[in-house]
């Protein structure tokens, strides 16, 4: 078999295991034999679940489990075809729509590559990226490149704590800088004494503004420091869950049935099971 009729038939493969996924998530949305659960939700709905997949998929590529990244990125994969199912259903656009659209904007945003624009580097890759872009959205150049338009990109398309970093960074880089780290932790002590005095108030407002001024310069430590707060907190949360799952083992039964000074005996003894490995 040549590598012609090789790849025809890993196209037909790829496009016939789709078809079937399609298939199988309208039968889950058919208003008289789908499932209740999946008939009850909207693009809405649907949110903390697209969150969570795209989490989990960046957890399994850490891991490098090539079969936990593959059930991982369908799990994505499923939210973006039940999304179209949707969106078809009230008319609005198809999964076939979303097809076009991004392979549209790839093959625009690629003239080096389908085109004949002549390209040498991946910084000019990137410029002449930034440059279609803002013709896309109708701005100069200038315009797309003002410093607010790019936090706020941020700021509306990654989570918290990543488009934190990535605002403190480029905020930087554009002069809004402390000039040594002893700058950045007075900053710290101011924000988490403004974030107490908060506390004393019944300003739930405010005392969230106050919260977000503290992560905010917590996330300005890290950097000064050359530190990923995203993967240290992402470290934590294992840590912790690993420690409560030792915690579990000692105790053969629901840790509820535990006073606080017996959680914390048993905490230590968690703790000590961790180091000795």
């Amino acid at each position: 078999m040549n590598d012609s009729n090789s790849s025809v038939i890993t196209y037909n493969s790829i496009l016939k295991s789709l078809q079937k996924l399609i298939e199988v998530v309208a039968q889950l949305r058919d208003p008289e034999v789908g499932c209740p659960w999946d008939l009850e939700q909207t693009p809405q709905t649907l949110v903390p679940y697209i969150i969570e997949e795209a989490y989990e998929v960046v957890d399994a590529i850490a891991t490098g489990e090539q079969n936990a990244i593959a059930e991982e990125l369908g799990d994505l994969l499923l939210q973006v075809v039940l999304q179209a199912q949707i969106a078809g259903e009230s008319g609005d656009f198809t999964l076939e729509e979303i097809a076009v659209s991004i392979t549209e904007k790839l093959i625009r945003r690629h003239p080096h590559v389908f085109g004949d624009l002549e390209i040498n580097s991946s910084e000019e890759v990137n410029q002449n990226w930034e440059k279609i872009k803002a013709e896309e959205k109708g701005q100069s150049l200038a315009e797309a490149q003002l410093l607010s338009n790019k936090l706020r990109r941020y700021a509306r398309s990654l989570p918290p704590l990543m488009a934190g970093m990535k605002i403190s960074k480029k905020a930087a880089k554009a002069g809004f800088e402390w000039e040594n780290a002893e700058g950045v932790w007075d900053k710290f002590r101011e924000e988490l004494t403004e974030f107490q005095e908060a506390l004393t108030t019944e300003d739930k407002e405010h005392q969230q503004a106050e919260l977000g001024d503290l992560l905010f310069t917590i996330i300005n430590i890290a950097r000064w420091y050359d530190l990923d707060p995203f993967a240290g907190l992402q470290g934590t949360n294992r840590r912790f869950i690993q420690r409560l799952a030792i915690m579990e083992n000692f105790a053969g039964e629901s840790l509820n049935n535990y006073t606080i000074d017996e959680l914390e005996t048993l905490w230590q003894k968690a703790k000590k099971v961790i180091n000795e490995q």
